[in-house]
């Protein structure tokens, strides 16, 4: 379950100039007493530019992505570098989430302050700082759990290391990550490569292997065939170290004695018995191919336990207007739903210089350009609040404080008018605002989310 109580305790922040775009007037209040007063997007206060966050779409984005895992029998830990908002975290475990995802110590630091129980790093972890701040996390709750990538010897060895010097009492949960192909990202290249890995980990006392992992859109040209090619490998990488005995049904704590000659273990501590109660790990999923890993998981054979199959996508709960627009599996399987773009970026005509060019005030700072430019919409007129299509307005580019207007005869448009924009890669969104609001259809700001980057 969510920690409800950390989380609702973001209500009791105090709104200053550290938060953009939040009504002057509205210093000092706490978060949860603005949000009480439900002020409009538009009227109440708030500065231009100002990001909204549709809650409308975000709902209906979180219930898709929870009844595709239920249908396709798939746990999901969504990556929460997305969003890096302990309030969405909580909303995606209420939806049926596993656990959250993370790429970096300091994201789990992120997620473990407001109590979050299972983290799934999607990455190494051969930090030895980081390592020991985990080895006390795991010591101090037992209910935690962790996994992480592994994907070499040396990092097995730099991991063992680290975890020894800092005493740990129970060992650290991984996975064998098997790359994507050459040139592809992090991952061990080849199958002997992987099974050299397990061999490490086997020989530690601080490590025990769950499973496999990788990610997919990393495949080099990626294509549906290309995809579930590499995912056949990463399911029979896992059905060959289940035969061989790789996946232990239960684990030791770091320092226990190994099992006695009659083959009798020592009993497990209550986490490490609860991970293998939860099976082999077979994870893939980001957000562009989770309908290959859904279809190459369906056939996973049945193995020596149950397994755990996760996907990791998490862009999905904000969607966008661009990049994952084009390339979601629900445009390739459309019987299965569809997600909604739940972010628009307002900023307001600042400059109109020539009737073939305008600039808003806002810029790099405030609207992801990674990938694509924005997208014009919609125009909310400055002299009386009407809204209308943003028809003949083309974003052309972006400077650190301007949009970059094109305009056609006709468009309309005159400083002062609010421009709103679709934006692409949430990615590169949430992290450029600290306190976003959260706003339903008819403009009214219900809460605002949090973000830690």
């Amino acid at each position: 379950m969510a920690p409800d109580r950390p989380v609702a305790g973001l209500a009791d922040e105090l709104i200053d100039h550290r938060f953009k775009a939040l009504p002057p007037d509205a210093d000092g209040l706490t978060v949860g007493a603005l949000a009480a007063e439900r002020r409009d997007l538009f009227t109440g206060g708030f500065t231009t530019p100002v990001l909204a966050l549709s809650a409308e779409s975000v709902e209906h984005n979180l219930a898709l992505l929870e009844s595709y895992a239920e249908r396709h029998g798939m746990a999901f830990a969504p990556h929460g570098k997305t969003s890096m908002s302990p309030q969405l975290f909580a909303r995606q475990l209420e939806h049926g989430a596993w656990g959250i995802t993370a790429a970096v110590p300091h994201q789990a630091r992120v997620y473990r302050a407001y109590g979050f129980q299972r983290i799934f790093l999607a990455n190494e972890l051969v930090d030895a700082v980081a390592l020991r701040w985990l080895a006390g996390e795991l010591d101090r709750d037992p209910e935690f759990r962790f996994i992480c990538y592994v994907d070499s010897v040396r990092g097995v060895e730099l991991m063992d290391e680290a975890l020894r010097a800092a005493g740990a009492s129970r060992s650290v949960d991984v996975v064998v990550e098997l790359g994507a192909g050459e040139g592809a990202r992090t991952g061990a290249r080849t199958e002997a490569d992987c099974v050299a890995v397990a061999d490490a980990v086997a020989a530690t006392g601080t490590l025990r292997l769950v499973g496999v992992a990788g990610y997919e859109a990393e495949v080099p040209d990626a294509s549906g065939e290309r995809v579930r090619a590499w995912l056949r490998r990463l399911v029979a990488l896992a059905v060959a170290f289940d035969r061989d005995g790789r996946f232990a049904p239960s684990g030791r704590a770091a320092g226990e004695a190994a099992p006695t000659a009659a083959g009798t273990a020592p009993a497990a501590d209550t986490a490490t018995a609860r991970a293998a109660d939860e099976g082999i790990v077979i994870s893939a999923g980001g957000s562009a191919w989770f309908d290959a890993v859904a279809d190459v998981f369906a056939d996973i054979p049945e193995l020596s336990r149950p397994v755990l199959k996760l996907l990791r996508s998490g862009a999905y709960v904000s969607h966008d207007d661009g990049h994952y627009r084009h390339l979601t599996p629900f445009n390739r399987v459309p019987e299965e739903g569809a997600l909604q773009p739940a972010f628009r970026l307002w900023a307001q005509v600042v400059s109109r210089p020539s009737p073939e060019q305008a600039f808003l005030n806002a810029g790099k700072r405030d609207a992801a350009y990674d990938l694509d430019l924005p997208q014009a919409q919609v125009v909310r007129s400055g002299r009386d609040g009407t809204i209308r299509p943003a028809t003949g307005i083309t974003v052309s580019g972006l400077s650190d404080q301007h949009t970059w207007l094109r305009t056609e005869p006709g468009a309309g448009l005159e400083v002062g008018d609010w421009v709103g924009m679709g934006l692409s890669h949430p990615c590169t969104v949430f992290d450029k605002w600290q306190l976003i609001p959260l706003v339903e259809a008819d403009g009214t700001v219900t809460d605002y989310i949090r973000t830690f980057f």
